[in-house]
């Protein structure tokens, strides 16, 4: 009875806020945009085997780049965030668009390990990073009741273009080389740049009371103004930066699998285009398990953390167990493994998202994505560099994916440490504690919500 009351209350409560009208445009525009950051992120494991034979480099050295590439994505989402509630939502999102398009197409003229580095790390990272939070954010912001499944949903393409694109960059390598691969890449990431023009936003007007008499911002208000863009007192709660840890350590792990498999699978002895349907059919089970994870969290019989919690430690254990596959030999092993990581790796994702309106509060989930981007780009950058030092050490990548599911298993610890995370019931939504906000223009502020994940 005490869960269907609350289950009750959260539809009740749902009911006064926003659920979709333009929202599921944006959830199309996020949509595709996703399929273009990390759909497109996790299928250049295809380009892995070639840059290694190319430039004559080990694992380690080839992984920094798609690293620096997760890493710029996660450590500028602060900054986005700040220019969004500075500029609008549109404007930023279109120029994170242009960004990350003209990264790839000026990687395609690399002729060193370090070009590639900038190019596809530094600035189609910094393009990711102006993308994805905000329209995440945007979502969110239309949607209450339905708010994980619009997430998952969204989603779901980032499975859905890591079917498509790891057979499609494969034959894009043997037809055009990779210089011709990657310039098509930057193309389709220009695709980007329409999706941010649909994004409904104004540029955010001055209060008279933030100017001085000559009609400059003082250095007070400045600094209180961009305190306030990047919600810095949530630095200071404890939920917070227990989940930002928590989510961090799993991070560390997480695009393991997406940047090595595909080695590991043609290090087992299979060919190229069966190591290439191993991540396809990773991806099939993803976009199923995005769609199942949103769907549960919202019929509220569940908390939303005792779900990610669950997904978590699955997706980690999986992890562990791939070289089963390399030790059997069996190709179907490796395919079922993969699925079921596919399946929980998706289910994890959606809902590490729609926690933080839980653990932050949905008027400040904006500058809470950027922190938690942020935060998070450390492990981000070392992940996969650390796999591939340890596949050159052993030989093989057991010991990569034995680490690698051990930091997913290790987040789950840690989000056990929530305050009261062993409760059936939630928590009352967190409420602001400060008044740096205060200065915020109304339109740029998510809407209130007494939201029960």
């Amino acid at each position: 009875m005490k869960r269907l009351r609350a289950k009750a209350g959260k539809r009740t409560d749902a009911a006064e806020g926003p659920d979709g009208g333009w929202g599921w445009v944006m959830v199309a525009a996020l949509f595709v945009s996703t399929s273009l950051v990390f759909g497109l992120m996790r299928a250049l494991g295809v380009f892995f085997v070639e840059f290694v034979h190319y430039f004559e480099e080990t694992a380690q050295s080839i992984s920094w780049i798609s690293s620096i590439g997760l890493a710029c994505q996660q450590f500028f989402s602060p900054l986005a965030a700040a220019l969004c509630n500075a500029y609008g939502t549109r404007v930023v999102v279109m120029t994170g668009g242009f960004m990350a398009g003209l990264g790839f197409i000026l990687a395609s003229q690399a002729t060193t390990l370090l070009h590639l580095y900038l190019t596809m790390g530094v600035i189609s990272g910094l393009g990711w990073g102006m993308v994805f939070s905000p329209l995440v954010a945007t979502v969110m912001a239309n949607f209450t009741r339905h708010r994980s499944l619009a997430v998952g949903v969204a989603f779901t393409s980032i499975g859905i273009s890591s079917f498509a694109f790891n057979p499609l960059f494969q034959w894009l390598l043997e037809v055009f080389a990779w210089r011709g691969a990657l310039l098509i890449l930057g193309g389709l990431s220009l695709n980007i740049v329409p999706c941010g023009a649909l994004v409904r936003s104004q540029r955010p007007s001055i209060k008279p009371n933030d100017e001085q008499e000559n009609g400059s911002l003082s250095c007070r208000t400045m600094l209180q103004r961009l305190s306030s863009y990047l919600e810095l007192s949530l630095l200071l709660e404890r939920p917070y930066v227990t989940y930002t840890l928590a989510v961090t350590l799993l991070n560390v792990g997480y695009f393991v699998p997406y940047f090595h498999l595909v080695a590991h699978s043609q290090h087992a002895g299979f060919s190229e285009y069966q190591a290439a349907f191993v991540m396809s059919a990773a991806g099939a089970t993803d976009i199923l398990g995005r769609v199942v994870s949103g769907w549960t969290s919202d019929l509220g019989y569940f908390r939303l953390i005792h779900l990610l919690s669950l997904w978590t430690t699955l997706a980690g254990v999986f992890i562990m167990l791939l070289p089963v596959s390399s030790l059997s030999g069996s190709y179907p092993t490796l395919v079922a493994i993969s699925l079921l990581y596919g399946f929980c790796s998706g289910a994890l994702t959606s809902l590490v998202f729609a926690a933080v309106p839980m653990v932050a509060g949905v008027e400040r989930v904006m500058g809470a994505l950027g922190l938690l981007q942020l935060i998070e780009s450390g492990a981000g950058l070392l992940g996969t560099p650390l796999s591939g030092l340890l596949r050159d050490l052993t030989g093989n990548y057991t010991a990569s994916f034995l680490v690698a599911g051990s930091f997913l298993i290790l987040g789950t610890l840690t989000m056990a440490t929530l305050p009261h995370y062993f409760s059936c019931t939630d928590p009352p939504p967190p409420k602001r504690r400060t008044a740096l906000n205060q200065n915020k223009d109304p339109h740029l502020a998510l809407e209130s919500t007494n939201i029960q994940t």
